[in-house]
């Protein structure tokens, strides 16, 4: 059993006090237990969640940083890792929610050098884009499905890993923009032959942003995927699907300006249809190739 744990949470522009709360009870409740909780929020836009996450400075073993600029997903986690005190780190993402009371005990029964416990969908509304997005895949979560592909299914919002592995392999800091980046870090640990360990011990991702705001972050992902495309090559469900239909997309790769538009004016005002935002992710990623 692992009796020492540096538990480090990312957030941005999001209140994450409900979380370090159940957290930090959780621990306190393992008397045997060593542990430290490290918050970093990195550089939030809106100041008004650094106020509202500053109660947590008053939890014990809580060590609350903020950064005024932002740094990006990979550097944030290599910060969190360097500010860590002992060798087994939990990574959680601030936007998360815990689901069960043996949350961090079952981490800590679990051998593995890296550990991925996965998450679940909360409640949402059937005219929210994300929602109907998350939902759809929600099976691909499962502990039977990600072990199925063990290296693509990982996702950098609840795993555990030893401070070691991260010092040896960091997060690229390329990386500046949303996402990708679990991925290209999967990728580097298949190839360095350490495995993950897929477990059940899940947790719930319960905040959907509306419409606009997703379909912007889509782009954003999309942009990062065009300019890792040869190191992400292989891990990419759209990369694979260009690679087989280049016919296809050599016909639709002028369609975006006329076509594109009107699908994304359309997922962000009405009911959303997790096929129409599919055909949407292929123009968009298409249009972007220089």
């Amino acid at each position: 059993m692992i009796r020492e744990v540096s538990i480090l949470i990312p957030t941005y522009n999001c209140c994450c006090r409900q979380l370090v709360e159940s957290v930090q009870q959780q621990c306190a409740d393992m008397d045997f237990l060593k542990y430290e909780i490290v918050v970093a929020d990195d550089g939030s836009t809106d100041r008004s969640y650094v106020q509202r996450n500053e109660p947590i400075t008053r939890l014990p073993n809580v060590h609350y940083v903020v950064r005024e600029q932002n740094i990006g997903r990979s550097a944030i986690r290599n910060f969190l890792a360097s500010q860590a005190i002992y060798e087994w780190l939990l990574f959680i993402d601030g936007d998360m929610m815990l689901r069960r009371n043996t949350y961090i005990s079952d981490y800590l029964l679990t051998e593995g050098d890296v550990i991925y416990g996965g998450y679940q969908i909360g409640q949402g509304s059937s005219s929210n884009l994300r929602y109907v997005f998350e939902r759809a895949y929600e099976k691909n979560h499962l502990p039977e499905e990600r072990k199925k592909n063990p290296y693509h299914d990982f996702h950098t919002s609840n795993f555990m890993v030893r401070k070691s592995i991260i010092n040896r392999f960091p997060f690229d800091e390329r990386f500046l923009h949303y996402g990708y980046e679990d991925v290209l870090w999967g990728k580097n640990l298949q190839q360095q032959h350490i495995n993950i360990t897929h477990i059940d011990n899940p947790l719930s991702f319960e905040v959907f942003e509306d419409n606009l705001a997703f379909m912007e972050k889509t782009e954003e992902g999309l942009r990062t995927l065009s300019q890792f495309r040869r190191e992400l090559k292989g891990y990419s469900s759209l990369l694979d699907f260009i690679d087989r239909h280049k016919g296809l997309c050599l016909l639709l790769k002028n369609a975006y300006p006329c076509v594109g538009i009107t699908i994304r004016n359309w997922l962000i005002h009405n009911k959303p249809r997790l096929f129409l935002f599919n055909i949407y992710k292929l123009l968009y990623f298409l249009h972007i190739q220089t």
